[in-house]
This record gives structure tokens, sequence and C-alpha cells, in this order.
């Protein structure tokens, strides 16, 4: 599930959060933030057999706790808006992106 991710994006993140069952790496939630006032929320992932029992909100509580000093957006997948508005999240009036693989992120319902 996470091939495609190399260590970098982890190490360049200045809040991550694991979630764990025993030894087995079940979950995690990244953000970046400018120590000051702005954040992002770019990667919240929990494994499948793991999804619906609360450990994504967990993941959450506490990247919100850690990043309690800033504004915090986030990058959401298609489909998943309702869980993080429950978490106190709205939807923005004003967004834009510019894509590297604008093809792969049309495909994905993103744009």
């Amino acid at each position: 599930m996470f091939k495609y991710w190399n260590g970098n994006i982890l190490e360049n993140s200045q809040v991550t959060v694991f979630a764990f069952d025993e030894d087995k790496l079940i979950g995690f939630a990244r953000a970046i933030t400018d120590g000051v006032r702005q954040a992002a929320i770019y990667d919240v992932a929990i494994l499948p057999e793991y999804q619906g029992i609360g450990i994504g909100k967990l993941l959450m509580e506490n990247i919100k706790a850690k990043l309690s000093y800033c504004n915090i957006i986030l990058y959401s997948n298609v489909g998943k808006e309702g869980f993080y508005e429950r978490l106190g999240f709205k939807l923005l009036k004003t967004g834009m992106g510019l894509f590297v693989e604008e093809e792969r992120a049309r495909e994905k319902g993103f744009i």
C-alpha cells in the first residue's frame, strides 16, 4: 500500500503520527507547517481492514493537537469529505492546484 512513498516525505514533514497494531504499521498521518500560523495535512492512510473503527479520528486528533496554533488545510481523497467535516473541517470556497501528473489528478477526481 505504501510502496510508492519514500522516506523523504516523512523526514520532511514536521508532524507525523503513526498507528500500530503491535508491531504492524496500520496507519499514519502527516502534515507540514511554517511553524507559526499555517499547516497542511497531506496524508492520512489506514489499512482497509482497520478503517471504520476510529483510528483515522485518533490520528487526526493528534495532528490537530500538535498544530492547535495553526490554520490547517488538508488534501482529501474524493468521497472522504464527510469524515473531515465531522472533525471540524470546512469546505473551502477557493482553492486551486497545479499538478505534476494532471491526468492522474483528473482520473482520481481531484480536478
